[in-house]
């Protein structure tokens, strides 16, 4: 029997809840799901009302049938998402660090684990030359707060001048640039492909 103190605790995790919106999502029954697990259906049934606590590694066998890790269950699902990230923190990601960068992106949100876009200031210097092409998954919003930014994708340029913006499904491979001297200042937003 678990003291009050320790069940206090462990109820906050709603493991038996966790594990119940798993199954229900997966559109397994309890029967569905000892099958897969070795656990019989009354058994995950206590577990999942909450009348059976259950041991780490019963938690890691169901875990591994849905494909999640135990951090699944312990993570603090119900506190908001919030950091504030002040410009002195902000983490720098040039390009290519072992030489000159074409541009430098500070994460704004990188404290922030259960994000579902990643946002950056992105600056890009006067006389760099063109990016790369690169792709990657998810959406990408870029809006341009000083100087111009070229950006080409699908064999097309864009030029965006300080308030535009442009939105564009970042799968396909795209490149960035600047064709003045002044350098180019801008927020750019990715989704998070979970």
């Amino acid at each position: 029997m678990l003291s009050d103190t320790l069940d206090t605790r462990l109820g906050s995790y709603r493991l038996g809840a966790k594990i119940r919106a798993l199954r229900l999502a997966k559109g397994l029954g309890l029967a569905q799901l000892g099958e897969h697990s070795g656990y019989s259906a009354g058994m995950l049934s206590r577990i999942e009302t909450g009348q059976v606590v259950p041991t780490l590694p019963t938690l890691m066998r169901i875990a591994m049938v849905f494909g999640v890790g135990l951090e699944h269950f312990f993570a603090d699902s119900a506190a908001p998402v919030l950091a504030v990230v002040r410009r002195d923190e902000r983490l720098s990601l040039p390009n290519r660090p072992d030489g000159q960068p074409a541009f430098h992106f500070e994460s704004l949100d990188f404290p922030v684990t259960r994000r579902q876009m990643e946002a950056y200031r992105a600056r890009f210097d006067a006389g760099a030359a063109m990016t790369e092409p690169h792709q990657h998954a998810g959406d990408e919003v870029i809006y341009v707060i000083e100087g111009c930014l070229d950006v080409l994708i699908h064999g097309r340029t864009h030029r965006l001048e300080a308030g535009d913006s442009m939105y564009f499904e970042a799968g396909f491979p795209h490149r960035y640039g600047v064709s003045d001297d002044t350098g180019c200042e801008a927020m750019v937003v990715v989704s998070v492909v979970q």
